[in-house]
């Protein structure tokens, strides 16, 4: 994984609680589970809620980024996103580095990969809350649990199934160093 490019800096670390949710599709000449959305509670050092993280449309830009995934019916690209207590807003994707462009990389065969993610769109909240909209950085490091099952998901009779798997990992947002 490639580390967060000079001239940012750290101005918010969480702790993440929550689980990767999975279903089982069409893959191929198979099946396969297939990530649908994270769904995690993210937590300041001194243990209160601060930000919520799931996938969504990414309705920053105008217009919203294209939606290029046919099997879903969305105004924008659905992309990874973090909400903070004050409604700020952060959408991200995948950094891609390097000559194999891998923002990610397992460090636990056992777990979700450490990643490191590109903002592509922020949002104040309604009432003006503004903590996410300077992130330009998100990396998950730390990652516990949070693969796709090995069972459940084995022939077309399985298609339909859902799994919510727990996992735990540490996000830490940066911004642009003064």
């Amino acid at each position: 994984m490639a580390p967060v490019p000079a001239g940012n800096k750290l101005f918010l670390g969480t702790h993440g609680v929550g689980t990767q949710n999975y279903v089982c599709r069409a893959s191929g000449a198979g099946v396969a589970y297939v990530l649908f959305t994270p769904q995690a509670t993210l937590f300041s050092e001194d243990g209160g809620q601060v930000i919520t993280h799931y996938f969504s449309p990414n309705l920053s830009t105008n217009p919203p980024d294209p939606n290029t995934d046919p099997k879903v019916v969305a105004n924008g690209a659905i992309r990874v996103t973090w909400q903070h207590r004050d409604s700020s807003i952060i959408w991200a994707k995948l950094h891609q580095s390097g000559p194999d462009g891998n923002g990610a990389v397992t460090v636990d065969p056992r777990a979700v990969a450490w990643l490191l993610l590109d903002e592509v769109g922020v949002q104040e909240g309604p009432t003006g809350g503004d903590t996410l909209t300077k992130t330009t950085f998100v990396q998950r490091l730390n990652t516990t649990g949070g693969l796709a099952p090995s069972t459940g998901c084995s022939s077309l009779t399985d298609v339909g199934n859902q799994a919510f798997v727990p996992y735990t990992a540490d996000y830490f947002f940066y911004q642009k160093a003064s």
